[in-house]
């Protein structure tokens, strides 16, 4: 195999180079190194692995020495009961990382404790085919099951390094890199994994939910710092009005970041807001800063191509040519514009609109702290007209109130009636309402009521 088929684990780095924080400790690299070689000699070659990791340190220690020895670390979307025993029956020789004492799931397992890793041991850097598969990462599929994605290490490693010139360059260098999401997922693992590994910044082990621990783990890091999180995260954190520690930049993902939202975080933490754009079949090939312009700036090498309605990426670490679920609005200067999510078109009398757009306009409204749009079905009657409904969370607020505010700013086709007052949405860890949550809300508040 030729010297441009191979790559090394991890980039060129002086052994004593900090390359993590581990339960508030710095880890070198020479530590890194020799913890993921320990490791590898545990892990029988090839054999599929589910790491459960809850701690991100150990789970990049479980990722790195899985790809060492040539295995694949599988990365679900759930973790139910049943998804993980639909995923041991497709991969029966799986074997679970995890750091919990308990084997998970009844799996066959190993656990990952640095207690038991050595410190200081001297370790080759290996070198990786760049068409190893690495990772199989699933997706919620059309029929309800999940749909593998297959990884490879070069484009992980390139998408990596190509990203971190982008945050690097707006944050003033690279950063210590503490996220807010799960790393089990597409963002999650390119942001808070990757993206410090391969790009050459500090992986943070925490994964801090609450503000006040947001603040006390961003205030154990080294500066630059940078702040992974995802709008529903984000405004979460600024309502608390906590002081945070300076920040180098702050990243966004998995749902459209309102310019106001934007405008306020970097007021109120004096930092600039990147926001990243990509999917879990493409990775990420796209950042904006969102309080200053609505357009996308692709990664060099990406290409874009329109067929009708749809939109295909390709070049650079994007594997194959490969459709977008957005629609997208080609600029002349290489930029692009989201238009909406080709699942969230809606055509009520007529008249065309997003869902994605419609909770945008919901939750600027003042007092309105969380919403969601939707559209439930109507199978009872074909011929019934169709009419949206919205849940929402705004303390103190009356429905009618919603409605008036909506009237000023969208067509009356699109006045959700009803609209259902929660204290809540049942988003999941990485801000999202998912299809099947919505579903629940909708059975629960909507078609029973009905």
């Amino acid at each position: 195999m030729s010297a441009p088929d191979l790559l090394p684990l991890l980039p060129e780095a002086a052994p004593e180079t900090v390359c993590a924080i581990h339960r508030g400790r710095a880890i070198t690299r020479r530590e890194l190194l020799a913890q993921v070689a320990a490791l590898a000699t545990r892990l029988p070659a090839g054999r599929p692995l589910l790491n459960l990791c809850n701690d991100r340190y150990l789970f990049a220690i479980g990722l790195l020495a899985a790809i060492s020895r040539g295995a694949t670390s599988l990365l679900p979307n759930a973790t139910a009961p049943e998804n993980i025993a639909a995923l041991h029956a497709d991969w029966p020789e799986l074997l679970c990382l995890s750091d919990d004492a308990d084997a998970p799931f009844g799996l066959p397992w190993l656990q990952v404790r640095t207690e038991a890793l050595p410190v200081d041991a001297p370790a080759p850097l290996p070198v990786i085919p760049a068409t190893q598969r690495v990772a199989c990462v699933f997706t919620s599929g059309s029929t309800g099951r999940p749909q593998p994605h297959a990884k490879h290490f070069g484009p992980l490693f390139r998408n990596a390094r190509t990203g971190a010139q982008r945050l690097w360059q707006t944050a003033g260098g690279a950063c210590a890199v503490l996220g807010t999401v799960p790393f089990q997922h597409m963002y999650g693992l390119e942001s808070t994994v990757l993206l410090p590994l391969f790009g050459g910044g500090i992986l943070c082990g925490e994964r801090p939910f609450f503000p006040a621990d947001v603040a006390t783990a961003l205030d154990a890091l080294p500066a630059p710092r940078l702040l992974v999180t995802t709008p529903f995260h984000l405004r979460t954190l600024l309502d608390a009005g906590l002081p945070m520690p300076k920040l180098g930049a702050l990243l966004s993902a998995t749902a459209p970041l309102p310019a106001e939202l934007a405008i306020r975080a970097e007021q109120a933490l004096a930092a600039p807001m990147l926001e990243i754009y990509g999917s879990t079949e493409t990775g990420q090939v796209a950042t904006r800063a969102p309080a200053q312009e609505t357009d996308w700036l692709p990664f060099a090498g990406i290409h874009l191509e329109q067929e009708g309605d749809f939109t295909f990426a390709s070049g650079a670490h994007v594997e194959g040519r490969i459709a977008l679920g957005d629609l997208i609005e080609r600029l002349p200067d290489a930029r692009f514009r989201l238009v909406g999510r080709h699942a969230d078109m809606i055509n009520i009398a007529g008249k065309r609109s997003s869902l994605a757009y419609l909770n945008h306009i919901l939750c600027a409204i003042p007092g309105v702290r969380d919403g969601a749009f939707c559209l439930p079905g109507n199978d009872a009657d074909a011929l019934a007209p169709q009419r949206l409904a919205a849940f929402v969370v705004a303390p103190g607020m009356k429905a009618e109130a919603i409605r008036t505010a909506l009237r000023q700013r969208v067509d009356a086709v699109f006045l959700p009636r009803p609209v259902v007052l929660l204290d809540a949405l049942p988003r999941n860890a990485t801000g999202k309402l998912t299809a099947t949550a919505l579903a629940g809300l909708i059975s629960a508040h909507i078609e029973d009521a009905g």
